[in-house]
């Protein structure tokens, strides 16, 4: 892999780790006002996102099977990964989310 596709990838890794332990991202702050996003513009956003990652990785595994200059094999793998690993996450998301509905609706009023 080459140097800054790996300094990029480590980038991306870290930013998430921030995100995921809730602190801020340098140079990005985070919206806390109510009412401002909400739940479902946050899971459409990342219903978007995870499309966003699948169309670039196909784009990508399309031009290294073309023989388009500048793609390599490992970055192809990169963004497959990445692509399948937002993925499975979010079915993971869809399936907490049906569960705490069916829980919800089997509540004793």
């Amino acid at each position: 892999m080459s140097t800054p596709a790996l300094a990029s990838a480590l980038s991306q890794m870290q930013t998430l780790a921030t995100q995921a332990a809730g602190q801020p991202v340098k140079g990005q702050q985070l919206s806390t006002a109510v009412g401002e996003g909400g739940f479902a513009g946050e899971l459409q956003a990342s219903i978007q996102r995870i499309n966003a990652l699948q169309q670039e990785a196909a784009a990508k595994a399309e031009a290294f099977q073309a023989g388009t200059p500048g793609v390599e094999l490992n970055d192809v793998m990169v963004d497959m990964q990445k692509a399948s690993v937002a993925f499975q996450m979010g079915q993971q998301v869809r399936n907490r989310l049906v569960t705490a509905y069916k829980d919800v609706m089997n509540m004793q009023v």
